[in-house]
């Protein structure tokens, strides 16, 4: 059985009811995965850590014993109240998913303790997943795809936070902030309990986006970031630099090749919501590009196309893979592929 509604996964996760044995969460964000996992545990058991009523999985614990997770699920409570079993799924042992979905059908199947509850998180999980298929046709099972955060999602996230610790945005402000979050989960929380210490837990402070510009400025991989704007805006010099200066802070050619993927991954949404039909402006917000360098981003968006993006992109992958090879200069390797990404952005008229 899917559940996708917001409505509905919000009324299940809250009480899932005695007639329910097990749960599949799965998404490419872990972080919402986590958190509606930890949710549904706190809604199953009192203390979802305790050793005696609640067990906790991984796939290294699947490889290292046989029937590890069987006996977990045939077990019962030792003080009592309804058993939990929580496997989590991150990719990293072959044939987990399968030790899963026997299991899982086994359980649905009446083999275990029917009073035990499965809750299984798993990562981004294909139509033809064994999981998928054995959770969506179970009337005992409840399957929550979790898709990415959308803007309204993180401006939901963000004011809740900021509530509980009795602070609050502007409108323009709360925008500006969202427009700049990372769409993964975890990550984008751990900016919002930054934002918080800023502002000054139970400061009962309304700020506005002036205010924020100190908060704004105090970020890590600045001259990354900076390198990969002057990169793809035909500035070579200045792209070199940046990455030197970048390299004197500490950081790595494999994260300077990163910041110029993720720089080309932002032109490429924006073509593509351009493409369908979205406003320039409203393409490049939507890509989180941050207030002050809208204006240049957009320009350079005029002149990248998806096909110059492609080409690019290549590049980008293969010196990835050479900044990682044991040994590799992967400082020059990143400054190289600056200066070629600004030479053909000079090529393409920025």
């Amino acid at each position: 059985m899917i559940i996708q509604r917001r409505p509905d996964i919000e009324r299940f996760l809250a009480g899932p009811g005695s007639v329910i044995r097990a749960c599949l969460l799965y998404g490419r964000d872990l972080g919402v995965v986590g958190e509606r996992a930890r949710e549904l545990a706190l809604a199953l058991t009192e203390n979802p850590d305790d050793p005696f009523n609640v067990a906790i999985l991984s796939e290294a614990d699947l490889a290292g014993e046989e029937g590890r997770l069987e006996s977990e699920l045939m077990a019962f409570s030792m003080i009592g109240g309804r058993r939990l079993v929580r496997l989590r799924l991150r990719g990293e042992k072959n044939g987990a998913d399968r030790l899963a979905a026997d299991a899982l059908s086994g359980h649905l199947d009446g083999r275990f303790n029917p009073d035990a509850f499965f809750i299984i998180e798993a990562g981004g999980l294909g139509r033809d997943s064994p999981l998928r298929k054995i959770g969506e046709a179970a009337p005992a099972c409840v399957v929550i795809p979790c898709y990415d955060d959308e803007p309204a999602d993180l401006t939901r996230l963000t004011r809740e936070a900021l509530t509980t610790d009795r602070v609050a945005l502007s409108a323009e402000a709360l925008d500006t902030f969202v427009q700049r979050l990372p769409r993964e989960r975890g990550v984008a929380r751990r900016e919002i309990e930054r934002l918080i210490l800023f502002l000054g837990p139970g400061s009962n402070v309304t700020a506005t986006l002036t205010d924020l510009g100190g908060f704004f400025g105090v970020e890590p991989e600045t001259s990354l970031s900076e390198a990969a704007f002057d990169a793809f805006g035909a500035r070579p010099v200045a792209a070199h630099a940046g990455l030197r200066r970048a390299a004197q802070e500490g950081e790595s050619g494999v994260g300077a090749v990163r910041a110029l993927g993720l720089h080309l991954g932002r032109l490429r949404k924006v073509a593509v919501l351009q493409r369908g039909g979205a406003g320039a402006q409203a393409a490049a917000r939507a890509s989180g590009i941050f207030w002050k360098q809208e204006r240049e981003f957009l320009r350079q968006a005029q002149v990248w196309t998806l096909s110059e993006l492609d080409r690019v992109q290549i590049n980008v992958l293969a010196a990835d893979r050479a900044c990682k090879q044991s040994g590799s200069p992967d400082t020059l390797l990143a400054e190289r592929l600056a200066i070629a990404i600004a030479g053909q952005a000079r090529r393409l008229g920025l």
